[in-house]
């Protein structure tokens, strides 16, 4: 009836002593681990479904088929039994939910770039999670003056870092990481920006292959492309800049859609 009896522990104070309160303390049971208590009551449950009278079927009905209330302790127990390991050599059974716990537990890809839009039409990435500062940004501008293209202001570099939020599942590493990226440029076409080329400076091993960076593509931004030195190896090497020189017309006349300013006739215009 869940009424525990009451067991006398200590003699109350000023009480005569008496023979009855000698007694030695009970010394509790121990307690069953939860496993074998668990299997206990899946034994129970056995023998009270085996001692349930059989309902007689009708000859239009068809046999039911094994109900989830007797399945269940055969489940259970299943569950309970130790996992035998594989032999080596030998493949380990195929399990959907242990290949989508697996799925879920790859490391995110991790990086950072530095991006810019000139003007809203060209991107501009820098990899590492370092702002270019004001040196790099004039180096940029002095590259691009260069190349005939005068900027009226200096471009405002943006962090994106990826992963977004610690802590997430992540099934598709790299797809994920593709998605991110790219949604973070298309977004930006709310603030004015509506890329036309892609100049890389400098290089990361995680995120050229997102990019899909070629000798003259992005492939994940399906537009022209540029990948070379980083403004720091250019700041600090002369062969460097020798060797940007000659792709700096190439951007001129992409800039100005081929008409190059000085060179036309109707430069009057």
């Amino acid at each position: 009836m869940g009424l525990t009896a009451w067991v006398p522990r200590y003699r109350l104070p000023n009480a005569r002593e008496s023979a009855a309160c000698d007694w030695s303390p009970a010394t509790p049971e121990p307690d069953a681990a939860p496993a074998q208590r668990l299997h206990e009551l899946l034994d129970e449950a056995e023998r009270a479904a085996q001692r349930r009278p059989a309902v007689p079927l009708r000859e239009s009905e068809p046999a039911p088929s094994v109900s989830s209330e007797a399945a269940a302790p055969g489940r259970t127990r299943q569950l309970l039994e130790p996992t035998p390991m594989a032999n080596e050599g030998e493949a380990a059974p195929s399990v959907p939910v242990r290949d989508a716990v697996t799925q879920a537990s790859h490391e995110p890809l991790r990086f950072t770039v530095q991006i810019a839009c000139l003007e809203g039409r060209w991107l501009v990435l820098l990899p590492g999670d370092r702002h270019p500062g004001a040196v790099g940004v004039r180096l940029l501008g002095s590259i691009l003056a260069a190349a005939g293209i005068d900027l009226p202001e200096a471009p405002t570099f943006e962090a994106f870092g990826w992963p977004l939020e610690e802590g997430l599942s992540v099934v598709e590493p790299q797809e994920e990481a593709r998605q991110g990226l790219q949604a973070f440029i298309e977004g930006a076409e709310r603030r004015g920006w509506s890329p036309e080329r892609v100049l890389l400076f400098g290089h990361d091993d995680t995120l050229v292959p997102l990019l899909g960076m070629t000798e003259e593509r992005c492939t994940l931004l399906d537009l022209p492309g540029w990948q070379g030195p980083s403004l720091d190896e250019l700041a600090a090497s002369a062969d460097a800049k020798r060797a940007l020189w000659p792709r700096l017309a190439g951007w001129r006349e992409a800039w100005y859609g081929q008409f190059v300013p000085g060179h036309g006739e109707d430069e009057h215009d």
